[in-house]
């Protein structure tokens, strides 16, 4: 076939199919010709003692042992004009079998396993100087041990970094950074998430009208509506406890420190909220809440309505057992997680080490937010009282630090 047939069958560039040929043709020695040597000038050739042997009266041409081609300025290698020319190989030639020139073939596996073996040389290593490569080091490598995330690092710091986020990740894996797996704040894999058929449910008395199916009728029916999703973080059982608040359109979170669970503390919470920002910016605020079915919010009435029987929220409940549909809230408590781990006590805190806590919290760039933090959305959606009132401001971003050092260093 020509190369353009072996192009139009393949969907390829007959160019293609040329550069490909002559790269990855493997030549085959032919035999010397009648004079010995495979000079294309040794027929006619009479030169004499170029090896400096004396006594010797035959011509170098037909020298057995002779090597024309590094002893001869004028050796010219024969070779056949067609090589010079498409296919530029000898696979479908009929003389090759007799023929004594140097011969040229095209072999698929030979030219598959160049390929790869090419492909592994030009990714081992690292694609960086020693001097770039510590230059990287001392960037990244405070910051992780801050605990702030990847995706932080990249927002504030990203065109000092040379390389992609998933490399910075593999230099972390080698072992080429002063920073170890064990700094990033999450490196595991989740399993699959299996699917439980249960059989269905009553529904109690107080989520009737407000499950999830009836905030997503409601979400439908109110579009662009902001939706705030709420939920509790406990330290350890009978201990002081984390009321926390998002709002979905800001990723803003907002942390209340509790003395236990009981409904009656919450509420006082809630009522000094809606006090502190009035009803109308209460309710232009928190319009929608979704949370889950613990004891200490299954007072809807108390929550949505104020002492005057005025509606001030519309509380919806998740379905039991479905935290994922409030999953950006569950996501951010990874945050809280590192700087209180999971089993140390909130008993030790004041709300002023809980709003510093959130300030670093709130002010990690995100990737959803285009790099941006939940404070900065949050001055543009939020009301402005609301900032002022819960003490929010934005840690620079290089002194954001999510350990438990944190609250330590507040306390000491």
């Amino acid at each position: 076939m020509t190369f353009k047939e072996i192009a139009t069958a393949l969907g390829k560039d007959a160019s293609t199919i040329s550069k490909e040929v002559r790269k990855h043709r493997i030549i085959q020695y032919g035999k010397a010709n009648r004079t010995g040597s495979d000079c294309d000038k040794a027929p006619e050739c009479r030169k004499q003692h170029m090896c400096h042997k004396t006594g010797c009266d035959f011509y170098c041409a037909t020298c057995k042992t002779g090597r024309c081609e590094k002893r001869c300025s004028d050796y010219a290698q024969t070779s056949c004009e067609k090589i010079d020319k498409p296919p530029y190989v000898c696979n479908a030639c009929e003389r090759k079998q007799i023929c004594r020139f140097n011969k040229y073939y095209y072999r698929a596996r030979h030219a598959d396993n160049s390929y790869y073996s090419l492909l592994k040389e030009c990714r081992r290593g690292i694609d960086l100087s020693p001097e770039d490569l510590d230059t990287l080091n001392k960037l990244v490598t405070p910051l992780i041990k801050n605990g702030q995330p990847v995706a932080h690092i990249y927002a504030n710091h990203g065109e000092d970094i040379p390389c992609s986020r998933r490399t910075l990740y593999d230099y972390i894996d080698q072992g080429l950074l002063s920073a170890k797996n064990i700094d990033l704040p999450r490196k595991v894999r989740y399993k699959p998430r299996k699917k439980r058929r249960e059989p269905p449910r009553m529904e109690p008395n107080y989520s009737r009208g407000r499950t999830y199916l009836d905030f997503n009728r409601y979400i439908e029916n109110n579009p662009g509506i902001s939706v705030v999703e709420m939920d509790t973080v406990e330290g350890i059982k009978g201990g002081k406890v984390l009321l926390t608040m998002f709002f979905r359109n800001s990723s803003l979170m907002l942390c209340f420190l509790l003395e236990n669970l009981k409904q009656e503390t919450f509420l006082d919470v809630f009522d000094w909220l809606y006090e502190e920002l009035g009803e109308e910016i209460f309710q232009n605020t928190f319009p929608v809440i979704l949370t889950d079915r613990g004891t200490e919010f299954q007072c809807p009435s108390a929550i949505e309505f104020d002492q005057g029987q005025s509606r001030r929220t519309k509380l919806f409940y998740c379905d039991p057992q479905c935290s994922w549909q409030k999953g950006a809230l569950e996501k951010n408590h990874e945050f809280i997680r590192y700087v209180v781990p999971k089993g140390k006590p909130f008993d030790f805190y004041t709300q002023e080490d809980i709003t510093l806590m959130a300030n670093h919290i709130n002010s990690l760039a995100r990737d959803s937010l285009g790099g941006n933090t939940p404070l900065d959305l949050a001055k543009l959606l939020q009301n402005g009282k609301l900032m002022r009132r819960l003490k929010l401001k934005r840690i620079p971003p290089d002194e954001v630090y999510l350990k438990p050092g944190l609250l330590k260093k507040q306390n000491t």
